[in-house]
């Protein structure tokens, strides 16, 4: 890592001009120009093209397809909690169907805003503290899953911090095996949150984007997780496509 550069005198001021010009977007609405920020922010044209471009680049903002405006990007979504919202009757049954299958604990996690958010936890097998597993998603399988659909996971990764000798804190390790989970859309931590935890969860995509919109996960004893499962993995990839449509 390069050691940390000083702020200018002038950073904290372009640092305000991109903000606003963030906020700007937001007020203004998808398809604002360039020009139309400038004036409203009183920015020079040049500065403005030169924020934007940065913005472009860093994926907080995203060209239009016709060339003549812009919208919020990717990672602006992040800027903002995600408000967890309860999934409908119709996905809850089809959870709580699974539960009765299976008896370890299911829970059912939403990737809007691309954070990890629990939206039915299993009430009788309570998962790892919420706020955790989205800060550090590259110690549990919902986390893997989100990673693995991100076009650089180090994006959202900043630490690979520790929690268990199984914790994988190699990032050639980890890169290798979200292109796995990519490929397979089935994710499984054994044993690195918690030693003898552990879960496997598989993605849930809309049916007409292929977004990648939740994860429908079952935890149990990390060396139960570790085995094939082939029969309970079919059974959670069923549950998973029923889902579906009900989540996009």
């Amino acid at each position: 890592m390069s050691p940390e550069t000083p702020l200018s005198g002038r950073q904290p001021k372009a640092v305000r001009s991109a903000l606003a010009v963030l906020e700007e977007v937001v007020a203004a609405g998808p398809g604002v120009t360039a020009k139309e920020i400038s004036a409203a922010l009183k920015l020079p044209p040049a500065t403005t093209y030169r924020l934007l471009n940065l913005l472009v680049g860093e994926e907080y903002l995203v060209r239009l397809p016709d060339l003549r405006g812009f919208a919020l990007g990717r990672r602006a979504g992040r800027l903002a909690t995600p408000v967890a919202v309860r999934p409908p009757a119709a996905a809850r049954a089809i959870v709580e169907h699974l539960r009765q299958r299976v008896r370890w604990g299911v829970h059912l996690a939403s990737y809007a805003a691309g954070r990890l958010t629990l939206i039915d936890p299993d009430p009788d097998h309570p998962p790892s503290d919420a706020a955790l597993l989205a800060r550090y998603p590259h110690v549990s399988a919902l986390g893997k899953l989100l990673l693995a659909d991100q076009p650089d996971w180090r994006a959202i990764v900043r630490e690979l911090r520790s929690f268990t000798g199984r914790t994988i804190v190699e990032a050639d390790h980890l890169g290798a095996e979200l292109a796995e989970v990519a490929r397979t859309g089935l994710a499984r931590q054994c044993g690195e949150l918690q030693e003898r935890r552990g879960c496997l969860a598989v993605a849930i995509r809309d049916v007409v984007s292929g977004e990648l919109v939740a994860g429908l996960a079952v935890s149990g004893p990390a060396e139960r997780v570790a085995e094939p499962n082939g029969e309970l993995v079919a059974l959670v990839r069923d549950h998973a496509g029923q889902l579906a449509p009900l989540l996009a």
